[in-house]
């Protein structure tokens, strides 16, 4: 892995223009975190405050997300954090199939890049996306919160899919599920670590 080639990735993120948010958006948020690390986190979209700052999880999300890791004794400095949507979704709707299509092929760069062991897709489309692209098979949308929490092994790389922390804004009775969910991502980062060096 080079710098130079997240630096290319990361001007091309920021000059996108291959779907209708381009127009909306004030900044395309590029991934961040520990290029090196072999653990991928992947939330949905950039919301408000991440738009206007550029940064992945500065806003309420974020607090939260950051305030999980803490809890779990893991540094971002360990893990490396991105988005499957770049810019932010007018009114936090739904990602469309178009916008997916387009902006996955940065996350796909990304994976290349990153080549993660450890993937952990945050929320709903996140953790559709990777199922989709591993060729796994897919619950029915209103069962997926039933994979929250539960690691998925593959040959080469390990899934653990988790709400996304925007989940504790709207139901705060989540946080002990989900601190011992996203506390899971420690031991399964030594797991990782082990067998897929």
């Amino acid at each position: 892995m080079k710098d130079p080639d997240f630096s290319l990735l990361q001007q091309q993120v920021r000059g996108c223009t291959a779907c209708g948010l381009a127009a909306t958006r004030q900044q395309a948020v590029c991934g961040e975190g520990n290029f090196r690390s072999k653990v991928m986190v992947i939330a949905q979209a950039p919301g408000e405050l991440e738009n206007k700052a550029g940064r992945m999880f500065v806003g309420p999300s974020g607090k939260i997300f950051r305030q999980l890791l803490t809890k779990s004794r893991i540094g971002t400095d360990e893990i490396y954090m991105t988005n499957l949507i770049k810019c932010y979704i007018p009114k936090c709707r739904r990602p469309s199939r178009c916008e997916i299509t387009e902006c996955s092929k940065h996350l796909e760069q990304e994976i290349s890049l990153i080549n993660p062991k450890l993937v952990v897709p945050l929320g709903f489309h996140a953790t559709r996306y990777i199922l989709m692209r591993f060729d796994l098979d897919r619950p029915a949308s209103k069962d997926y919160h039933t994979l929250f929490g539960k690691l998925i092994e593959l040959d080469d790389q390990l899934i653990y899919p988790l709400r996304h922390p925007t989940a504790l804004l709207f139901n705060t009775e989540k946080r002990d599920l989900m601190e011992k969910n996203y506390a899971g991502i420690r031991s399964i980062m030594n797991i990782a670590r082990d067998h897929y060096r």
